[in-house]
């Protein structure tokens, strides 16, 4: 399974994705799932991705391929494309696509090709946006009301979410609810793990700023980690009966 989630504010974009992958409890393995396409100064897009790892590394190839291409144009380069609205169209398209060629090859099998991603960035004169991407193509975006979007295994990071993400959150803020939010899900659902990686896209900076990877035992991480649980236990002590 997976666990990524992107917060949309006032400063910047967070966005936060875990490493592991399973296809049953003995075939456990490590993936990226954060991917970043850039012109420095000009534009930045990432994407995280959840769900069958054939058909997001297939949609990820196929992004960076175009990207590169000298015959790429504004509808099919997430680099050229006019608004970032577009940008997500795109990938849209073709993780539908993907999902659609590959699905019809393993649906026999009992193999799901599902897969969503969540893309966020900006492009110079436009807005910082952020887009949830469904397996249909379809999509939703961050909005005031609600400046954060989850994929994969969602549930259990999401209470804390709720109880302090807002616009005017600052981006160190932003990082530290992301990386509790992530703790939450990981002591809660074996199938999400660490590496971890964070990036952090400043408003108007056209750029990933901060790139960070947390290893199994990273200190800070633990101490954060055990400073949220001694939190916790003590609300909950003080609480009246």
């Amino acid at each position: 399974m997976t666990y990524c989630v992107g917060l949309r504010l006032d400063e910047g974009l967070v966005l936060l994705s875990d490493t592991r992958t399973n296809a049953g409890l003995d075939n456990i393995s490590t993936f990226r799932k954060t991917f970043v396409f850039e012109c420095p100064g000009e534009r930045v897009i990432a994407l995280m991705t959840s769900g069958n790892l054939s058909v997001t590394q297939t949609v990820i190839a196929k992004l960076g391929h175009e990207s590169e291409r000298a015959e790429a144009t504004p509808a099919t380069s997430i680099l050229l494309a006019e608004t970032m609205l577009a940008a997500a169209e795109i990938v849209g398209r073709l993780l539908h696509a993907v999902g659609e060629e590959i699905g019809a090859r393993t649906r026999a099998s009992g193999i799901s090709s599902a897969a969503s991603m969540i893309l966020g960035g900006q492009r110079r004169g436009g807005q910082l946006r952020l887009f949830h991407i469904y397996p249909e193509g379809n999509f939703i975006e961050a909005t005031e009301d609600t400046p954060y979007l989850q994929i994969g295994e969602f549930k259990y990071g999401k209470p804390i979410l709720d109880r302090v993400v807002r616009p005017a959150t600052s981006l160190a803020e932003g990082r530290k609810v992301a990386l509790l939010s992530m703790d939450s899900t990981m002591r809660s659902n074996l199938s999400v793990g660490m590496p971890l990686d964070l990036t952090i896209i400043h408003r108007d900076a056209f750029r990933a700023e901060s790139r960070e990877r947390f290893e199994p035992g990273d200190p800070a991480f633990t101490a954060m980690s055990e400073a949220w649980s001694r939190a916790l236990r003590d609300g909950f002590a003080n609480m009246p009966d």
